[in-house]
């Protein structure tokens, strides 16, 4: 099954989120992603606020199926946690392994998030 929309497939509030969250990345994101962008880690090609289905992930790789999301401590609140098993759970039929991790370990613990990320793509 392709993960990809063909062009012009995409409902447009979803392609304009995609690019609103593009430009505001939070200090975490845009920290991780100049470690990711052009093919920085292994030559892996990684997308950011990259759309699958109705979820727009935070980095994604489509050469390893790759997902990695960056969560800020909302995602420590029940209704929030149940919203990222859902969409996790639907990421997994769709064949994509997600890898989170919290703000602060992205930017106190950047070389171990790395070699999470490193760990799943080799």
């Amino acid at each position: 099954m392709s993960l990809h929309h063909p062009p012009g497939e995409l409902p447009p509030k979803l392609v304009e989120n995609s690019r609103s969250l593009r430009r505001s990345l939070t200090f975490a994101e845009r920290k991780l992603w100049r470690l990711l962008r052009d093919r920085r880690v292994l030559k892996a090609k990684f997308r950011r606020q990259h759309v699958i289905g109705n979820y727009i992930l935070d980095f994604f790789c489509s050469e390893a199926d790759l997902a990695v999301e960056v969560d800020g401590g909302q995602h420590a609140l029940s209704e929030q946690a149940e919203y990222d098993r859902r969409r996790d759970e639907y990421l997994k039929e769709q064949g994509v392994t997600v890898l989170r991790f919290w703000c602060n370990d992205v930017l106190k613990n950047t070389q171990g998030v790395l070699e999470e990320i490193t760990k799943y793509l080799i």
